[in-house]
């Protein structure tokens, strides 16, 4: 186990990178869940690879503005692509995303082996997995030190990014609750009562866009893939009211976020393994065992649950 001072220089900014990340996806991946475009996550953490590795190619450097001006050009490219498909071939919108999110992420490998070829410090373990264990913050020297503003100012840029990013789409998802959750439930009967559904469902878009932006660079395209799609859906299959089921999906998400890095960072060590693993590939991983659980043995929604019901009639097991 590493000392103190390890631990706030390696460990903390880490964790709580990850931890932002995965509050952030899994919050606005509650309205994708809702409206079955949990496609959308994948889509949107394919399609914004090129626009990324276009913004390292020209600034030369991963500072945010390039990087997120690069996503979201791409993000809007793919949307508009995404349509045109859906029109012009008439064909079904989940197969439109999968046909422009794959070409775009082809793409973006690409361009990435460009980026090798001309010394820019970006690879495809970077994409996939994120750089977790490289943020670092050197401000505090042990754990009084955590009492000075001074320490906090000098934290890390992409912890400060994601805290900033999970901040905005709590203040956004707070404040248009039921406009979100109308749009998500009927459409129709939202622009019935005079709501734009069109744009409530691009402004879940958008938030589902920064969140993965703002956690690519951390956590990689695996991790947020995983953490838009597994705590909100273990939530769903836990609670049936909007407000407790975003409640439970960040509890899932924090949870998740803390347990796999703490696991993937000092599991191996406890069983006499000198090497850690991935921390974000160990987050997603236990993301997806909780929704298995979930799926499993859900009071209501569970498939244990759901047999013992169809093997009971009327109050007679059978």
């Amino acid at each position: 186990m590493p000392d103190s001072q390890t631990f706030l220089s390696i460990d903390l900014p880490a964790l709580l990178a990850a931890t932002l990340a995965c509050l952030s996806c899994a919050l606005v991946g509650n309205f994708l869940v809702l409206r079955r475009q949990s496609l959308m996550g994948d889509a949107i953490t394919h399609a914004v690879l090129p626009g990324i590795v276009a913004g390292f190619l020209v600034a030369g450097t991963r500072d945010t503005f390039p990087m997120m001006a690069g996503a979201l050009t791409a993000a809007i490219i793919a949307a508009i692509l995404i349509e045109l498909v859906r029109r012009l071939g008439r064909v079904e919108a989940g197969a439109a995303m999968g046909v422009i999110f794959t070409a775009m992420f082809a793409l973006g490998v690409v361009m990435i082996e460009q980026g090798a070829a001309r010394q820019v410090d970006l690879d495809a373990d970077c994409v996939l997995y994120g750089q977790l264990e490289g943020i670092l913050w050197f401000a505090p020297q042990g754990w009084a030190s955590l009492a000075d503003p001074a320490v906090w100012a000098d934290m890390p840029r992409q912890v400060v990014q994601l805290a900033a990013v999970f901040a905005l789409c709590l203040t956004l998802v707070l404040v248009f609750l039921k406009e979100l959750t109308l749009v998500s439930f009927d459409p129709a009967l939202a622009d019935t009562l005079g709501l734009k559904s069109w744009m409530v469902q691009h402004g879940i878009a958008a938030m589902a866009a920064l969140a993965a932006i703002a956690a690519f660079e951390a956590v990689g395209s695996i991790l947020v893939i995983a953490m838009l799609i597994c705590p909100a859906a273990t939530a769903r299959l836990l609670c049936d009211r909007v407000p407790a089921q975003l409640g439970l999906s960040l509890l899932v998400g924090a949870a998740t976020g803390i347990g796999g890095y703490l696991l993937g960072a000092f599991g191996p060590h406890l069983l006499g393994y000198d090497q850690s693993v991935s921390a974000a590939g160990m987050i997603a991983t236990l993301a997806g065992l909780i929704l298995a659980l979930a799926i499993l043995f859900a009071p209501r929604y569970g498939v244990l649950a759901r047999r013992k019901r169809l093997g009971t009639v009327d109050g007679v097991l059978v």
